[in-house]
């Protein structure tokens, strides 16, 4: 496996494995790799020939006073999780790859923004569509692959593809768990033993909601109501908890169709999200 780090050097990989045929899959990401992190490897090693992982910690998505400059990094143990997946080559640029001159032009997807993470972290998302404008730009993969952990994120990059012809798939990969139920996450690194357990109230609460919904609760409010009395008492400062459209990500008042669930909190000084999706259809 190959770790680069210029975009001339890159795209000069992708050329050649493009050359010889093979399909190419991109996973982005921002280091500090886990379980889930692999299992987006691994569906991109299975359904593609040739796999770039990028990592890069990306200022343009941070905001102020949030978590840039502590995020944690470690490329070479990225590099061992990235080889033992079967990765084929690591684009790790440096913020100067990426940003050469002070950036003056922006990928904003409207409305979908507004909501959930993105009424708490203005900007965030125009970082975040711009960078995976860059990469796709860069790698020009055929499938790209994200986790729906980020809900939000995999919602907003896969309307960016379609609104702007993008010719790549977007594959949303299933949440990957510990065996407590807490969605995996680089900044759990951060959680002492006392606030990981505070934590497990976010997926025990998210839990409830979907037994509640499959016992005939379809009231958002109550809902709602239900998880917040679940949390209530612990280590967690909600930051929101909603029940949104899949397709808008505004609010409803009762769960028809197919729904999110998605809550941020924050336990301690560290910002957490998880989410699941219900779908009355199925």
């Amino acid at each position: 496996m190959e770790i680069v780090k210029t975009i001339k050097e890159i795209r000069a990989a992708v050329s050649a494995g493009r050359a010889d045929g093979k399909r190419i899959g991109l996973v982005p990401t921002m280091g500090a790799l886990h379980a889930g992190h692999v299992s987006l490897i691994d569906r991109a090693v299975a359904d593609c020939d040739f796999v770039v992982v990028s990592i890069f910690v990306n200022p343009a998505q941070f905001g102020p006073n949030e978590d840039f400059d502590k995020y944690p990094r470690d490329l070479d143990a990225d590099a061992k999780v990235c080889e033992d997946a079967g990765a084929d080559v690591i684009f790790a640029p440096s913020a100067g790859e990426m940003y050469p001159l002070a950036n003056c032009t922006w990928v904003d997807v409207e409305g979908i923004t507004d909501h959930l993470c993105g009424a708490s972290r203005a900007g965030h998302f125009r970082g975040v569509t711009t960078v995976c404008t860059k990469l796709f730009n860069i790698v020009c993969p055929d499938q790209a692959f994200f986790g729906q952990k980020d809900a939000q994120q995999a919602i907003v990059i896969k309307r960016m593809v379609a609104d702007l012809n993008m010719p790549l798939e977007i594959v949303v990969c299933p949440t990957v768990r510990q065996e407590d139920g807490l969605a995996l996450s680089s900044r759990n690194k951060y959680l002492t033993d006392a606030e990981l357990k505070d934590a497990l109230l976010i997926s025990k609460s998210l839990k409830v909601c979907a037994r509640a919904i499959a016992g005939g609760e379809i009231d958002s409010e109550k809902l709602i109501g239900l998880m917040k009395s679940i949390i209530s008492g612990g280590g967690v400062d909600i930051e929101y908890l909603s029940i949104v459209d899949t397709q808008t990500l505004e609010n409803v008042s009762k769960v028809e169709g197919q729904v999110l669930v998605a809550i941020a909190g924050r336990v301690g000084k560290t910002r957490l999200i998880d989410n699941i999706f219900v779908d009355l259809n199925k």
